[in-house]
């Protein structure tokens, strides 16, 4: 039996809350076999970023090569690409090869500081995301994207964990496919890495096969299940209970329906 490969691009945290790290726990969970190529190396704990260093343009084209030319990869996810360069010579590698890519937009840090430049946004919005299958912001990242003039053309999962309520909606609206799902807020401060763990779900869903709802509505469980089960580690933000996918139940509102907008306020768990 052939094991599905699932290829996240993006950065090392040394906490292994979020980035490479947990994306390969994700697929892991999900019975997927997880290749990774490094675009960025951190020193980061539950506390924060204390350090971080990006990786040369070629070394991250070389790595890419590496696993494309030899793995069956049928899905790709990337993270934080961090710069103009890194972004380019992502996008040079997945052009043309026709496999679900998840583009999950680190813009923005948790302070709201910018983390990308404007020819990396610019490289993001005209090489990047034109091949995306969805891409995954927040909804800081989502008003970012729509002032760019991005955000109406591009096949979206809104994540509304920093909009305000007791219940957190996400909206996916891609290829003629609408659907809200929605779950209770879970008040913890071990919520580091939701994001990349989110879109990671959603890949390994589609490199098992599942259509594009089904993989969204999947994933979107797991991460609840995954908050539910961290572990507690740390003095900050913790992360994920990863190896949960026995756990998952299911969605408090799975229904269709229009993306609307979402107004930013107050933390969240995407």
């Amino acid at each position: 039996m052939t094991v599905p490969v699932a290829l996240t691009v993006a950065g090392s945290d040394s906490g292994g809350g979020a980035g490479i790290q947990a994306d390969l726990k994700t697929f892991e969970a999900h019975g997927v076999y997880g290749a990774s190529v490094l675009t960025l190396i951190t020193a980061q704990n539950t506390r924060g970023v204390q350090a971080a260093h990006a990786l040369p343009p070629e070394l991250v084209a070389a790595q890419l090569r590496s696993v494309l030319d030899d793995f069956p990869v049928a899905a790709v996810k990337t993270g934080a690409l961090g710069n103009a360069g890194l972004i380019r010579a992502v996008a040079d590698a997945l052009r043309g090869r026709d496999l679900p890519l998840v583009v999950d937009p680190v813009m923005l840090a948790k302070s709201g500081d910018a983390l990308l430049d404007s020819g990396a946004l610019h490289a993001l919005l005209h090489e990047l995301l034109p091949l995306a299958t969805l891409v995954t912001p927040n909804v800081p990242e989502w008003e970012a994207l729509r002032a760019a003039g991005a955000a109406d053309t591009l096949p979206l999962l809104l994540k509304g964990g920093h909009a305000p309520g007791e219940t957190v909606t996400d909206r996916l609206s891609a290829h003629g496919h609408h659907l809200t799902l929605c779950a209770p807020r879970q008040h913890t401060r071990h919520t580091h890495g939701t994001g990349c763990t989110l879109s990671a779900a959603i890949t390994a869903n589609l490199a098992r096969g599942l259509a594009l709802p089904d993989a969204v509505r999947a994933a979107h469980t797991y991460l609840q299940a995954a908050i539910r089960a961290a572990p507690g580690l740390g003095d900050g933000h913790g992360p994920l209970g990863h190896h949960t996918a026995g756990l998952a139940g299911r969605s408090p509102c799975v229904a269709p329906g229009p993306v609307t907008t979402v107004s930013s306020a107050g933390p969240g768990q995407n």
